[in-house]
């Protein structure tokens, strides 16, 4: 059975902040398409509101609405949620379906760091191997319509794949049925990944994003911009 048939996971995150190495997990949510591309039930979805245990800067929650506060009168501890988040990704993972998610590396890696800061075990320790098959839209838009005009926002993408923009966008469910919508229709406009197997797209998109990578931060440095970006996918 092809990856376009195979139950999908989306995941997105909200959070601290933008640095993954340092921010914190806010709110999670995982939506289960069960038939892929051709849906006949409707998603699952299952979402989570964490206390991160550091306040919330207000530029964080004037994204997506959660403060400090509420974090903590309504929020579950961090553990627990980065817990049940990440076995359920990984019990996922180990069934070989593709886990989606737009822009991956920083969720997964965030996700990650925030694993191993809790002593819960990283996806790798829980895996034995890498995280895969991991599905981004992004990836996959830059590498197939790389000189499209425009923002490569999932809010900016989504028009162009002919998905309404919702106006709940940045609630973490939403921004994932949303990233969900464009795979499909990106699936049906670019054929070429359809005839990839989830293994054969994964690689294409670390390929895709290596190549982005090294040569955007050419154009940042030739810009007069001490740039890095880092060159791996799904993981920094």
């Amino acid at each position: 059975m092809n990856w376009t048939d195979t139950p999908w996971m989306g995941l997105d995150t909200e959070t601290t902040g933008v640095d993954v190495t340092r921010d914190r997990l806010v709110t999670a949510a995982l939506v289960l398409r069960p038939q892929g591309w051709h849906p006949h039930e409707p998603d699952r979805v299952r979402t989570w509101l964490a206390d991160p245990g550091v306040e919330i800067p207000g530029a964080a929650t004037q994204v997506h609405g959660i403060s400090t506060d509420l974090a903590r009168t309504q929020g579950r501890p961090v553990s627990e949620v980065l817990d049940e988040v990440a076995t359920a990704l990984v019990d996922h993972w180990r069934q070989g379906d593709p886990v989606v998610a737009f822009n991956a590396s920083y969720d997964i890696s965030l996700l990650d760091a925030e694993l191993r800061r809790h002593d819960l075990g990283s996806f790798e320790e829980r895996l034995g191997s890498s995280p895969a098959p991991v599905i981004d839209p992004l990836v996959l838009d830059r590498a197939l319509d790389r000189y499209r005009r425009g923002k490569k926002t999932l809010a900016a993408m989504a028009p162009v794949y002919g998905v309404e923009l919702s106006q709940d966008a940045h609630t973490a469910e939403v921004d994932v049925a949303m990233t969900l919508d464009v795979l499909a229709a990106m699936a049906q406009r670019h054929p070429r990944i359809v005839t990839m197997d989830a293994s054969e797209l994964h690689s294409f998109q670390q390929r895709a994003h290596r190549e982005w990578a090294v040569d955007f931060e050419k154009w940042l440095r030739s810009k007069g911009r001490d740039a890095h970006i880092s060159p791996n996918w799904p993981l920094d």
